[in-house]
């Protein structure tokens, strides 16, 4: 039996996600602004100000510091000549093999965030659903397209 998947996402997802966690917060953080807006303007008890002031710094907290380092330590990946075995998960840890024999495409994905950090990700269809490999260099994460449709035989020929 094979061990555990060894190769790692890039260590440029921790800031991705440092900068995802940040922009969400700052957007919750229209709450207590609204919050404390009504609490002035209509007598609201400013516990609800508290509370939800609180409940949003914890959350960022969580998104920005905790939850990007425990997702970088649990993210693997793996691909053989057979399948491709994929490692990830905070709570629920997901274990996926995927034969190669079901892939039916494989692609790249890339948007504005990751395009800024130089990442990609590479994105694996199968009749099942879609898997997804986050934040690879544009490098690595063509090589490793280029490397699974070649091993699941879907790659254009030259014909």
């Amino acid at each position: 039996m094979r061990g555990q998947p060894t190769h790692r996402i890039s260590k440029k997802a921790l800031s991705v996600w440092h900068l995802k966690g940040v922009i969400t917060t700052g957007l919750l953080l229209i709450i207590p602004a609204a919050l404390f807006f009504f609490t002035y303007r209509f007598q609201f008890p400013l516990f609800y100000v508290w509370t939800s002031g609180i409940l949003v710094a914890g959350y960022g907290l969580w998104k920005i510091i905790v939850l990007p380092k425990i997702r970088w330590n649990m993210w693997r990946y793996e691909v053989y000549d057979k399948e491709i075995e994929l490692l990830r998960g905070v709570f629920i840890i997901r274990h996926t093999l995927i034969p190669m024999t079901r892939v039916q495409h494989v692609d790249t994905e890339q948007g504005p965030i990751y395009k800024k950090y130089g990442l990609t990700t590479v994105t694996i269809s199968t009749a099942a659903g879609v898997h997804e490999i986050p934040a690879l260099s544009e490098g690595v994460g063509s090589r490793l397209r280029d490397k699974i449709a070649y091993l699941a035989g879907t790659e254009e020929s030259d014909e």
